[in-house]
């Protein structure tokens, strides 16, 4: 009995805090209502008091649960990096894809970037943690990776953390407007915001490609 109990108090809260992910997001934290969440949870009014106690409890609860998913796919998403050079235009296109496609324009992290924009000053706390844990720990785990391919050969990288801020902006700069209004790209637009992204980072960042071939660019320029 304990053991179905405990499943049962633990589906509850999902429920409470999917509903109330879904509210919160749709009107905002002075607009949600806790008889609304209730009602999409399928759960009493009373029920919702005993998990949370009160509504920004269950607001804090909310943004804690969608940044720990968000973040969970954002180090899937880190894990398929490419290892090598021997395809880096195409590997890297593939690999902002997926970030963008599943960190950026999933529905975890359209509703964090909503509740920034409405709800950022009333909780700079909460988001500040945020940005430290998920775009922050993006960027450094990217600075690293880049200093990999660097040291492998594949990149000319001076300063890597300003390179993987870069690389992130660079991704997002053809999707911001589609993404700001709510709107999902397609996944012909993903590709070519990802491939435009990709080759400005390699004319950078690339290494020359006399370099890769073994030759000396004073004497391509000479033979040229």
């Amino acid at each position: 009995m304990t053991g179905h109990t405990q499943r049962g108090q633990c589906f509850k809260r999902m429920s409470i805090l999917d509903a109330a992910a879904d509210v919160f997001c749709r009107q905002g934290f002075a607009g949600a209502s806790i008889d609304e969440i209730a009602a999409v949870a399928c759960v009493s009014r009373q029920t919702i008091y005993n998990h949370y106690r009160e509504k920004e409890t269950l607001f804090v609860a909310v943004v804690e649960d969608v940044m720990n998913r968000a973040n969970t796919m954002l180090f899937s998403m880190l894990s398929t990096f490419p290892e090598n050079a021997d395809n880096l235009e195409d590997d890297l296109t593939a690999f902002v894809v997926r970030l963008n496609k599943n960190c950026i324009c999933n529905h975890d992290g359209k509703f964090l970037r909503k509740l920034v924009q409405t709800e950022g000053e009333r909780y700079p706390h909460l988001f500040e943690s945020w940005r430290q844990h998920g775009p922050g720990k993006l960027t450094t785990a990217l600075s690293a990776l880049f200093a990999r391919l660097s040291h492998k050969g594949a990149l000319v990288i001076d300063d890597f953390d300003v390179a993987a801020r870069q690389f992130v902006a660079l991704g997002n700069a053809d999707l911001q407007m589609s993404v700001l209004f709510g709107g999902m790209p397609t996944d012909e637009e993903l590709e070519k915001a990802a491939r435009n992204a990709v080759r400005t980072f390699l004319k950078a960042y690339g290494r020359p490609a006399t370099e890769k071939a073994g030759v000396q660019p004073q004497l391509a320029a000479v033979s040229g």
